[in-house]
């Protein structure tokens, strides 16, 4: 499958070293203010070659709309968006044809496709998140611009957390904008800026050594409405999790206190619910944002674990399908020696898709026209009194 979400969805397409990569966008609303610069501005936080920490192939990703927007706003039918390859080099591929390279897809997908793209990982690269990042770039619009008489307002930021051996400490509950000043202030993405210069440091041995080192990744979204969700199989924190897992390079995806909650007991773990403004709410982050499986109104926190990029120069052994031998295999060419600085908008998008899904699904935006009118939290507030059992 190709297409993340139900109501707002996304496809992408294209291959490591094809022509292009692209996305379209089904389902997202008409009206919505949206221009090439909004898109862009995802983009060049994913751009390869930004520092010395990450791989040194040049792409200027430079997007192109093709259709579903019009004098600078949505017109609700797909939004089809496009980036040309510009610096492919598949030679350096040339060795691994027919030589799979441990920890990378290059054997299962031609136990499953026998005819495969071998250039660059094909379908299987990380450069295909290209597509991802421009989905999440229009659903981060949405959530943060409609519906356009009241919005969301709902904002999505991402750090690093670790790197190999070097973790962040606690850093207290900062608000996505300040998450983002800090994060976006240091090549490894860390609002630590002492700790970043560690996690630096890690990399670049790791990179000497010809080897390659993994990390964790936070995402918070503020804002998020209460009830989303569709249990029980459509639970927001299930879905979180399967299309965070869709991400290149990401083993383990954890929501609010994730495995930490294994170790502790329930009154140590139960957020309180509180009064504030009139309505109840979960206060605090052990629940990640969601109960049950649906959103209980407060920040959502989900952290991915990614490994290590599997292309290293380190001989590892793997065979050759054409002679039948086992063999050797330093892989050489340009990769990432962490993957985790540049995944960080990439998680941040795939994030924003489930919740642009989710909050068409749940009725706080109207999936014909951001202008039309849409369900509030005050709303469903008043339905939730509404019911409430009688006092008689």
């Amino acid at each position: 499958m190709n297409t993340l979400g139900r109501w707002f969805r996304v496809t992408t397409w294209g291959e490591s070293h094809g022509r292009a990569l692209g996305a379209v966008v089904d389902g997202c609303p008409a009206g919505l203010p949206l221009s090439e610069e909004d898109v862009q501005r995802e983009l060049d936080r994913r751009r390869p070659g930004q520092s010395s920490v990450s791989t040194p192939r040049s792409e200027r990703d430079r997007v192109e709309f093709l259709s579903g927007v019009y004098e600078g706003r949505t017109l609700g039918t797909p939004i089809s968006m496009v980036v040309w390859n510009e610096d492919v080099d598949s030679s350096r591929y040339e060795p691994v044809k027919t030589r799979p390279r441990p920890g990378h897809a290059d054997l299962t997908y031609r136990w499953k496709y026998g005819h495969v793209d071998w250039r660059g990982g094909g379908r299987a690269s990380g450069r295909t998140t290209v597509g991802v990042v421009m989905g999440g770039a229009v659903a981060r619009k949405l959530l943060r611009e409609a519906p356009l008489e009241d919005p969301l307002g709902i904002e999505i930021a991402g750090h690093v957390v670790r790197v190999g051996s070097v973790e962040v400490g606690e850093v207290g509950e900062l608000s996505a904008s300040e998450i983002r000043r800090r994060a976006e202030s240091n090549p490894v993405r860390c609002v630590d800026g002492s700790v970043a210069e560690e996690m630096v440091e890690e990399i670049e041995r790791a990179r000497e050594e010809g080897d390659s080192v993994g990390g964790t990744v936070e995402v918070v979204a503020e804002n998020v409405p209460p009830g989303l969700g569709d249990p029980v199989f459509g639970r927001l924190d299930g879905e979180l999790a399967g299309a965070l897992m869709s991400i290149p390079a990401v083993k383990a995806v954890e929501v609010g206190s994730g495995v930490e909650c294994s170790g502790m007991r329930g009154s140590e773990h139960n957020d309180p619910i509180v009064w504030r403004e009139g309505r109840p709410v979960v206060d605090g982050d052990r629940c990640g944002g969601v109960l049950g499986g649906i959103s209980c109104g407060g920040r959502l926190v989900v952290r991915v674990h990614v490994k290590p990029t599997p292309s290293v120069s380190v001989p590892q052994r793997t065979v050759d399908l054409a002679s039948g031998e086992e063999v050797e295999l330093s892989v050489e060419g340009r990769h990432d020696p962490c993957i985790c600085p540049r995944v960080v908008p990439v998680v941040e998008a795939v994030v924003a898709i489930v919740l642009a899904d989710a909050v068409l699904r749940a009725g706080y935006v109207n999936p014909d026209s951001v202008e039309l009118p849409a369900a509030s939290v005050e709303d469903r507030w008043e339905v939730l009194r509404r019911n409430l059992p009688s006092e008689e």
